[in-house]
């Protein structure tokens, strides 16, 4: 019987290396509410360590039932150059689930394969827009944001007619569709994408205003606030999820000198953004931090009523508008410490020190679009974020 023990103990050793080819994702969390297409980010030192030499463009993602899942590996803080070729350089694995309600975990593999895994297709973009000006704009598959550069504040000096605009606000572009819509807007010019042509519109208003979710000190009386963005820089860019950052140059808050770093976390499936500002300053131990939303964001003639809501953490509007449909903004702060106003802006208040992010989540839901139609949607949708926020997932990688 003897000899029969060397051919098991090759089975037994063939699939202990059948199995090294395979990790395992478990993802918890201890929230009983449902939980739509969370980005679920694992480091890839992570992966590297449970499937040494695993390569981006050769790997597949499953879920427990072994359904292909799309996947994206970003270069967000990579660990090493990898001169072997083993895969250790990457950042960041991205992939997506939806937590049903009362569903507190959920187990993932990645596998190696043969084949080269082709990219999916895009469900998140940021870029710089040199064609106007210097725009920033970013979009998911549910709605569009941009904001605005030194060139759009510049002084019309030649007297061309340039459009000139001077605010660190930010803007709303409220999209029909999933599929990515800036570059075609952009090509389509301004007159064109101020009107809906079938896939959307920009008829958020954010002039001299914060918009929705820009930000500036609050002394108490008075709101201070920074330029248009001085630079910028893209950190990741889908399929799943973008990340990329803006620069503002310090700006005067009642004597003290405040610059601000943004960085955006835009995730596919999401109304959402997750925004960490970072203030630089010198001088008080802390500053107050004040996150605005227009008080008049509809488009020209079109504001008929809006609804705000002032409570905790959450700050929101529902804009009703005479023919251009309904839209909610929303800010959650999780260091809320007031909820204030000025003559342009909703604001939510917090403290921060220098050099310290302070996190909140930006939202934007049109009810054209069909993923909010209505105040009380909006409202659940905010309290929702709030409720992610305070509950985050936890992910651990085992062979």
């Amino acid at each position: 019987m003897r000899p029969l023990l060397l051919p098991i103990a090759a089975l037994l050793a063939g699939g202990a290396a059948q199995a090294a080819e395979q990790a395992r994702i478990t993802v918890t969390h201890d929230l009983n509410l449902a939980r739509p297409s969370e980005t679920i980010a694992v480091p890839w030192s992570e992966i590297n360590r449970v499937l040494p030499g695993a390569l981006i463009q050769k790997i597949a993602v499953k879920d427990s039932q072994g359904k292909l899942l799309p996947y994206q590996v970003s270069n967000i803080a990579p660990q090493a150059k990898d001169p072997k070729g083993i895969g250790a350089a990457y950042g960041e694995l991205y992939f997506q689930h939806s937590f049903a309600a009362g569903e507190t975990q959920a187990s993932f593999t990645v596998e190696k394969t043969d084949v080269v895994t082709p990219p999916f297709p895009a469900q998140t973009y940021a870029r710089y827009i040199p064609e106007r000006l210097d725009d920033f704009a970013w979009e998911n598959d549910h709605v569009g944001h941009r904001t605005y550069g030194p060139a759009l504040a510049a002084p019309d000096s030649t007297g061309s007619g340039k459009e000139v605009l001077v605010t660190s606000g930010l803007d709303i572009w409220f999209k029909r569709v999933s599929y990515p819509i800036v570059d075609r807007w952009y090509n389509k010019g301004h007159d064109h994408y101020h009107h809906d042509e079938g896939e959307g519109m920009d008829m958020y208003n954010v002039g001299k205003s914060r918009g929705a979710g820009g930000t500036g000190v609050w002394d108490g009386k008075q709101l201070y606030v920074g330029r248009n963005y001085a630079s910028w820089k893209v950190l990741a860019n889908g399929p799943i999820r973008s990340v990329f950052e803006l620069s503002y140059d310090a700006w005067d808050a009642a004597g003290t000198k405040v610059s601000e770093v943004k960085r955006f976390t835009i995730d596919a499936g999401q109304d959402f953004d997750t925004m960490d500002s970072t203030f630089s300053f010198s001088g008080p131990q802390q500053l107050l931090v004040a996150i605005g939303l227009n008080k008049k964001p509809a488009d020209k003639n079109q504001q008929e009523e809006i609804a705000v809501e002032r409570q905790g953490a959450l700050l929101t509007q529902w804009v009703t508008q005479a023919s251009k449909g309904a839209f909610g903004t929303a800010i959650v702060l999780p260091s809320a410490t007031n909820i204030t106003g000025d003559a342009l802006n909703e604001l939510i208040l917090a403290p921060v020190e220098s050099g310290k992010p302070l996190r909140y989540y930006l939202g934007a839901a049109w009810d054209r679009a069909g993923h909010v139609t209505s105040s009380a949607e909006w409202q659940a949708k905010a309290r929702l974020m709030a409720a992610r926020a305070s509950h985050p997932l936890q992910t651990t990688v085992t062979p």
